[in-house]
C-alpha cells in the first residue's frame, strides 16, 4: 500500500512539473519578445545588440524603396537598413507590419525600427522617435497616360484620387499635413479621396483606364515613375508638389526604453550622410541624389562612385 501511495505521489509531482513547464513555455511565446529580450535589462539598444539582429519593419510592395522578390529583399530602404545593421555589427531580419501598425506606435516588440520611408509629422512624433532624415522624397501626382483634361493639381477638385490610407499623402489631400518646420503648399483641394493599403494597388486601379476607377494617384514620385518605367499606362503630372523628410522610426511607447536605440541610429544616419553612403544608395536606386532637402544642392550622380 505504501509503495502504491508513493507511486501515485510521484506521478502527481511529475504532472505538476509538466504543467508548470508548459505554462512557462506558453508565456514566453505569447510575449513576442525579441531574441535579446532576456538580456540587456530595460534598454532596447542593449537588447538588440545582445540578440545579434535588427528587426526592421518595411513594405514588401513599395518599389523602388522596398520589394520582396522570390524571397529576396531589395530596394533603397532595404540597402539603408542593411547598412545600419552592418555598422552596428548586426544582421537584419525584415518584417511586414501594416502601415497603420507602424505609424500608430506601441509596436509590442514586433520590430525594433521601421525603415520604411516614414514621413516626419507632428502627430507621429507623439508616438514615434525619429532619427535625422535619411532622404527627402518628392511627392507628386500621376494620371492615366492618355488623359488630357487634367493639366494641373488644381484640376483634381471633385476627381477621385487614390492614395495610401493613413499616410502623409492622404493628410495632404485632406489639407491636414503638418511637417514640423516645413511649410506645405496645398495645391489640391476638394478631391474625392479613395484610400488603399499600399500605393501599388492604387496604381493598378489607375492603370485600368482614364477615370475608370481613379483619375489620379498621389504618391512618391519615384514610386510613380518606377511603375511607368515598368509599363503601367500612367504619366506624371507636372513637378513635385513638395519634398518630404523621411526618417527611421523607433517606437516611443516601447515596453523597454528605446531612447538609446534612437540616438545610436541617428548617429549612424548622420555618418552615412557625411561619408556619402546615402548619396551613393540614392543614385543607385533613383538615379538622382534625394538625400538633401534642396534639389539644387544635390550631388551629381555622375560624380559619385556606384554603390554595391
Amino acid at each position: 500500500m505504501q509503495k502504491r501511495r508513493g507511486f501515485v505521489l510521484a506521478v502527481l509531482v511529475l504532472a505538476v512539473a509538466l504543467v508548470a513547464a508548459a505554462c512557462s513555455k506558453s508565456t514566453t511565446t505569447d510575449t513576442g519578445a525579441s531574441p535579446g529580450a532576456s538580456m540587456g535589462g530595460n534598454d532596447l539598444l542593449a537588447q538588440v545588440m545582445a540578440s545579434g539582429q535588427l528587426v526592421v519593419g518595411t513594405d514588401p510592395k513599395y518599389p523602388p524603396q522596398s520589394l520582396l522578390v522570390n524571397g529576396q529583399w531589395e530596394g533603397f530602404d532595404i540597402d539603408v537598413a542593411n547598412e545600419i545593421a552592418t555598422r552596428m555589427g548586426l544582421t537584419t531580419k525584415f518584417t511586414t507590419p501594416s502601415w497603420n501598425q507602424v505609424v500608430s506606435g506601441n509596436w509590442q516588440g514586433r520590430m525594433d525600427v521601421s525603415v520604411g520611408s516614414v514621413t516626419i509629422t507632428a502627430d507621429r512624433a507623439k508616438v514615434l522617435t525619429f532619427t535625422s532624415p535619411y532622404y527627402y522624397t518628392p511627392a507628386g501626382v500621376a494620371v492615366y497616360d492618355t488623359n488630357t483634361s487634367i493639366k494641373s493639381p488644381a484640376d483634381l477638385a471633385g476627381k477621385v484620387v487614390g492614395v495610401c490610407g493613413g499616410c502623409s499623402y492622404e493628410e495632404y489631400l485632406k489639407g491636414t499635413l503638418n511637417i514640423p518646420d516645413y511649410p506645405v503648399d496645398f495645391q489640391i483641394t476638394g478631391a474625392q479621396i479613395k484610400t488603399y493599403g499600399t500605393d501599388s494597388v492604387a496604381i493598378q486601379d489607375l492603370a485600368k483606364g482614364d477615370c475608370l476607377v481613379l483619375c489620379a494617384v498621389f504618391s512618391a514620385v519615384p514610386t510613380l515613375q518606377n511603375a511607368a518605367d515598368k509599363g503601367q499606362p500612367i504619366k506624371l503630372l507636372g513637378d513635385p508638389l513638395y519634398f518630404e523628410p523621411l526618417a527611421v522610426a523607433v517606437d516611443k511607447e516601447s515596453q523597454v526604453d528605446s531612447t538609446s536605440l534612437g540616438a545610436k541610429i541617428t548617429e549612424i544616419v548622420d555618418a552615412m550622410h557625411a561619408d556619402g553612403t546615402l548619396s551613393q544608395l540614392s543614385c543607385k536606386w533613383y538615379k538622382t541624389d534625394l538625400t538633401v532637402p534642396d534639389p539644387a544642392s544635390a550631388m551629381d550622380c555622375s560624380t559619385i562612385s556606384p554603390a554595391a
